[in-house]
């Protein structure tokens, strides 16, 4: 039974979508009851018995059109082939289905089938007294007038529709898309601003300490000179723990500087290479044991690799200080074939640094040797660090002469601090919903025209072969043989004359008939026709009438 349940509320959901809102209920059902009137009324004009029975089937299809489109439009086509009830119920279908049956292919099978039911039913109905080639081509350009031309129009406006709701989705998206970027480029600032803190006045911080703990050993000091040093370099560590600690705010809420935005490219390097000895002055005038060396043919740097260069050297030798003071240090720049190598090393501490009074460990906020190994990567180099066999340390950083610099260019280029970069979409070529449709009205078109001309051409046709001229009328005489009246009299054509059956004087007993138009007659009534009427009996012409019989 659970089963069955699930079938039955899987039916109903998909012969009636909702939502069902009662102002939705009711007017669907005001319209239902409109549709079903109007089919029964227009079944009562037309003298058909079928009044009832259409007004029900209509007003059922159109509470089922929206939910069951296809078959909708099968059954409002088969019911248009036998009453003029269902007719407007045809157009609402086809305007439904244009709009609801999203393949191409299951449309046009729907609209073909609809078609081949809407003829079978008009020939099981009064389709006898008609000829195949009349029915079909009437049948076929009704269908298309009523049933296709609605529907390509229904489905222009649902392709519209749709294209303007994505297209809608679409800007919102990119809305969205740019408070992020704006949201990136702030967090890429912070990361810039973070970095540029913990190299820059990190550096300059680790000197100030360095140089009072030189001083707290000088024993030309005396002891309150000695406690206002240990006061300086202890008010530098608490400055430095402090700067590790919104260093570290800082990376904790930002990402990593991709290539191509803040000072990696963006900005000119502070120093770069020429500024290393800059930095090797400064540490020696603090006291520290330093050298510097280049090795290689000086070549050009792009401004990121010098930017990396010199903030490396300064971060190592800001380590060095920290964790090694009084240690002996040696910078080395290296000009490879193809790649700068910048590397810094320190021995082992002396056992007097670390006997200092006051001494407290070493500031380290563990973003030292991350940010040195993300500039590297930036710029397409790497950086190693590690302990050295003598107890020492060393870092040394591969930068490329041309990695990253091409790609870091393209990626800043027109991109501006206070608002994101433009976001590029690929070229697609975007069709019109109207292209579709508008191809399928002139194909509808002309096959409508097509089947007018050929209408009127065989309406031409059947016209001259229906009617008889006065003199060819009086020419033919009682008695003829009957295939010689025939070769004198035009075809015939039974969809004009088939109303005149019937009339006129009673027919000769044992003869067959036929019926033309007599032409060349004085003028009747709008509603009258002179006929022409020819018996035959035994092979011979045994009468010929004129009359006038209603039309």
């Amino acid at each position: 039974m659970e089963a069955i349940a699930r079938a039955w509320n899987t039916v109903v959901r998909t012969a009636l979508p909702g939502p069902w809102r009662p102002r939705r209920v009711v007017g669907e059902a005001v319209l239902a009851l409109l549709m079903g009137g109007f089919a029964a009324l227009l079944e009562l004009l037309s003298n058909s018995g079928l009044a009832l029975p259409f007004g029900l089937a209509v007003a059922v299809l159109w509470v089922l059109r929206k939910g069951l489109p296809a078959t909708v439009l099968l059954a409002a086509a088969a019911l248009a082939g036998c009453g003029a009830g269902p007719m407007p119920m045809l157009i609402c279908a086809g305007w439904t289905a244009g709009a609801r049956i999203r393949r191409v292919w299951s449309l046009v099978g729907t609209f073909v089938a609809g078609w081949v039911l809407f003829t079978v039913t008009g020939v099981l109905k009064d389709g006898a007294s008609f000829s195949p080639k009349v029915v079909v081509s009437l049948s076929l350009g009704f269908f298309l007038v009523t049933a296709v031309l609605p529907a390509l129009y229904g489905r222009y406006r649902a392709q519209r529709r749709a294209l303007l709701d994505a297209l809608r989705e679409r800007n919102e998206q990119l809305l969205r898309e740019r408070v992020m970027v704006v949201h990136q480029a702030r967090l890429r600032e912070r990361h810039r601003i973070a970095q540029d803190m913990h190299d820059s006045l990190g550096h300059q911080l680790a000197l100030i300490s360095v140089h009072s703990g030189a001083l707290e050993v000088d024993r030309t000091l005396t002891d309150r000179q000695r406690e206002a040093v240990g006061v300086l370099r202890q008010a530098a560590v608490a400055a430095m723990r402090e700067l590790r600690e919104v260093v570290g705010v800082l990376h904790d809420e930002s990402t990593a500087l991709p290539p191509g935005t803040g000072t990696a490219a963006g900005t000119p390097a502070r120093g770069g290479v020429d500024g290393v000895e800059g930095l090797v002055e400064s540490s020696r005038a603090a006291g520290a044991e330093i050298g510097l060396t280049r090795e290689g043919e000086r070549r050009p740097l792009s401004a990121a690799v010098d930017h990396a260069a010199y903030r490396i050297v300064q971060e190592a030798l800001t380590n060095a200080h920290k964790h090694a003071p009084g240690a002996p240090i040696g910078v080395a720049l290296r000009y490879e074939p193809d790649a700068l190598v910048v590397e810094v090393t320190n021995s082992r501490a002396p056992e007097l640094v670390g006997a200092r009074v006051g001494v407290g460990a070493a500031v380290s906020g563990g973003q030292g040797l991350a940010g040195l190994r993300e500039r590297a990567r930036l710029v397409g180099g790497m950086v190693h660090a590690g302990p050295t066999p003598e107890q020492g340390f060393r870092l040394a950083a591969v930068l490329p002469y041309e990695g990253a610099e091409a790609e870091a260019t393209d990626g800043a280029e027109g991109w501006m601090p206070d608002g994101p970069p433009p976001v590029e979409e690929p070229e697609r070529r975007r069709r019109s919903p109207a292209v579709g449709c508008a191809l399928g009205v002139v194909v509808v078109g002309l096959i409508v025209l097509g089947l007018l001309v050929w209408g009127v051409v065989v309406f031409v046709k059947g016209t001259n072969d229906a009617t008889v001229q006065m003199p060819m009328y009086e020419q033919i005489r009682l008695g003829t043989a009957e295939s010689e009246v025939l070769q004198t009299l035009p075809r015939g054509n039974d969809f004009f004359t088939d109303t005149y059956k019937g009339t006129g004087p009673e027919v000769p007993a044992g003869a067959h008939c036929r019926w033309y138009v007599l032409s060349g007659t004085p003028g009747t009534g709008w509603d009258e026709e002179h006929v022409a009427r020819f018996c035959f009996r035994d092979g011979a012409l045994v009468e010929k009438q004129e009359y006038v019989a209603r039309g």
